[in-house]
């Protein structure tokens, strides 16, 4: 493993990202299909901002459990109990409950634990700010979409554009997928850590599209590259890139979601770094095996790059262009010029 590693960071690893498309593909379909599957059998584990409720709050003795905590309040009458552990003590959520019930449940936690019936703090949340949350982020989801495409479309062309919103599409099913199986509380911060990921998402996607762009800039009838050669070579070369950036922005992330919640009860971190962990993860992984080979599989289909592809096939072009390690990704190199390094190499 430490040679392979040393390898990648030296840029000596050649990975045919473009050419297991297939083996991307149905990876990619299993994962939609499990994640679509949990938001239909679970659903998503809406927060009390979403759907009302009320919130009571408490400390307990070091030695309360939560199953202790959810036989008490079930007990006293109510039904969909959240109980969840902060550095104060206890946060615990349930519908909607009358003044009587609410005041039974108060009794029953001031007994149960041995504290004051007036430090059982309660707040009552009422669904339609949640309401104005969801349809704001909903927007801001439209519009940030419709920007994507006008931006890529500009800068790139339409086919990275189509990519790249695929590749967003891709991670967003995929995360929810995890919350709906996980039963994590989706929150007003979840929907922060959404809308985050779509950027840090288009962010890898547009580092691999301008790579794509230098190299297969110059692809004529000369080239001794096919396009998904080129574009697996350039993927190639911002490979150590994506890994970097994922790897240095995943681990603070990591330590709020896994150390923060453990040790501390991080409530709301919590909701907020899970959504961006899993979307970090998943973004980096459809940048690399999900928006490059869509766009090569687009970008195949025209005739320029069909008649090099038939050209290459005819003369054993496509066979020997790639053999033996990563060609250079200088503009040259894609026409088929050697570099003054190779000439060096070879003498």
């Amino acid at each position: 493993m430490s040679g392979i590693a040393r390898r990648l960071y030296r840029g000596e690893v050649n990975v045919d990202f473009v050419g297991r498309q297939k083996l991307w593909y149905g990876l990619s379909v299993v994962l939609l299909a499990i994640s679509i599957a949990g938001m239909v059998i679970h659903g998503l584990n809406l927060g009390v901002e979403f759907k009302g409720g009320s919130v009571f709050s408490f400390k307990a003795p070091v030695a309360t459990d939560i199953q202790q905590v959810r036989t008490t309040f079930g007990d006293a009458g109510a039904h969909q109990i959240i109980a969840q552990t902060t550095r104060s003590g206890w946060r615990v959520t349930t519908e909607s409950l009358p003044a009587e019930e609410v005041t039974t449940v108060q009794k029953a936690v001031a007994q149960k634990f041995g504290v004051p019936q007036n430090q059982v703090t309660l707040q009552v949340i009422g669904a339609s700010w949640g309401g104005q949350v969801a349809n704001k982020a909903i927007i801001g989801l439209i519009v940030f979409m419709l920007a994507i495409v006008l931006y890529l479309t500009l800068a790139f062309e339409w086919k990275m554009a189509l990519s790249a919103i695929v590749a967003l599409l891709h991670d967003l099913v995929i995360t929810a997928g995890v919350y709906a199986w996980s039963g994590f509380e989706v929150t007003p911060a979840t929907l922060l850590g959404f809308l985050t990921i779509l950027g840090y998402s288009l962010y890898d996607a547009v580092v691999v599209f301008d790579m794509i762009k230098e190299v297969t800039a110059k692809l004529g009838t000369t080239s001794k590259m096919t396009y998904t050669q080129a574009a697996n070579n350039a993927l190639n070369h911002t490979l150590i890139r994506s890994l970097n950036t994922t790897l240095v922005a995943i681990l603070p992330v990591a330590a709020i979601l896994f150390i923060g919640t453990t040790l501390f009860g991080a409530g709301t971190l919590k909701d907020l770094s899970l959504a961006l962990f899993v979307g970090m993860v998943v973004g980096t992984y459809s940048s690399l095996c999900v928006a490059t080979p869509m766009l090569v599989t687009l970008k195949e289909r025209e005739p320029r790059y069909q008649a090099l592809t038939r050209r290459l096939a005819a003369h054993g072009g496509a066979a020997t262009a790639v053999k033996n390690g990563r060609q250079p990704v200088a503009a040259g190199a894609a026409n088929g010029s050697v570099s003054d390094a190779d000439k060096r190499k070879k003498k």
